[in-house]
Order: structure tokens, then sequence, then C-alpha cells
């Protein structure tokens, strides 16, 4: 099975998440998309994440009703921070039978050169990228038989965005999968 990695910290998961993750299963030669949550990004602060299994269960629930797009807490376990060669080389030692993808805006792929051993990244596994209004758009030099460009709707949304505003009291709740905001509304998510 081809598996499509949308990592992300997803803190909190909202609905720009599920419509690329959704358009890429449905778009692509992928057969499932694995919402893998990150404990903590390398070129993130920590301090700003929820706790790991609440970001999980948030995806969890969000993805509940959508049989091609599965929660994944691979990193967990992994040491930190998260490096997704190291992901990669567990996950293919842990699910031999599936090949495994890499989903990511066009504004990280930009950045990939700065990844640690992007060239093996590159080299082993298909990148599928979905478009972002990218500042100063730079042509990426990446080897085109492995890098595929899905015309998938550019999703301006952030987490960061909805955290400052659960933060002043604003309605988000567009922006949340219905599960995901009840979940966000009962634990008094992001209030401070």
């Amino acid at each position: 099975m081809n598996i499509g990695l949308y990592f992300g910290t997803f803190n909190p998961i909202h609905v720009g998440h599920l419509i690329i993750a959704n358009h890429m299963v449905e778009n692509s030669n992928l057969e499932e998309v694995w919402m893998v949550v990150t404990p903590h990004n390398p070129f993130k602060k920590k301090k700003t994440l929820l706790d790991n299994y609440q970001r999980y269960e948030m995806v969890y629930e969000a993805t509940e009703e959508y049989p091609l797009l599965k929660p994944c807490d691979i990193e967990f376990g992994l040491p930190q921070p998260s490096y997704t060669v190291n992901t990669l080389m567990h996950l293919k030692e842990k699910y031999p039978q599936h090949s495994f993808s890499l989903i990511m805006g066009e504004d990280n792929l930009q950045s990939l050169h700065k990844w640690k051993n992007a060239e093996v990244l590159i080299e082993e596994h298909d990148i599928y990228v979905y478009p972002r209004v990218v500042k100063d758009k730079k042509e990426v030099k990446v080897s085109c038989e492995r890098v595929f460009f899905i015309n998938a709707p550019i999703v301006e949304i952030s987490s960061s965005a909805i955290r400052s505003s659960l933060r002043t009291n604003k309605n988000i709740r567009p922006l949340l999968p219905q599960k995901v905001w009840e979940y966000v509304d009962k634990m008094n998510l992001y209030k401070k």
C-alpha cells in the first residue's frame, strides 16, 4: 500500500489540514494518508505545544469519519527532536509491506535542502507537494521524477492564528472539525 505521510504538530488540527489530506488521497495514487503527530519539530518552539496525546486525540477525532485518513503517533516513541529521515527508517522497518511518501507544502519543499539527510529523502521517497502562497518563490532544484505537484486548494488557515483567536475569545468554530471544536471547548484549551 502506498501511504502518504502528512507530518505536523496539529496544534490544533483544523479543516485546512483535512482538506489537504483528503485532496491528496482522492487525487493521487496514495491509498491512505497518515497524519503523523510530531512531538517536537526542530524548527518550532516546544513551549507552545499541547501535550502529545491531546494533539493525537484531536487528530483521531478529526479523522474518524474519513476511512482513508489515519492518525499516527509513531514519533512519540522516537528520540527527540523528530527528524523525518529517522521516522521513515523506523516506519519501513515496522511496516515493510508499505511504501511511504511524503506530503508537504510548497514552502517546505523550498527548504527541504536544510532537512537532515535531505538527499536520502529525495532518493528513496516520492514527495507530494500541495501549493502554498509563498513569498519570494524560488525555483526548487529537486529531482522531478520523485516530486509530484498536486493541484490542491490553497488553504490559508494556521493553527497559530486559531490559538491566538481562542486566547482572545473569538469564534473559530468554522475552522475546526466539529469533534475537535467540542474537545477544545470541553478541555478549555489554548485559553492561556
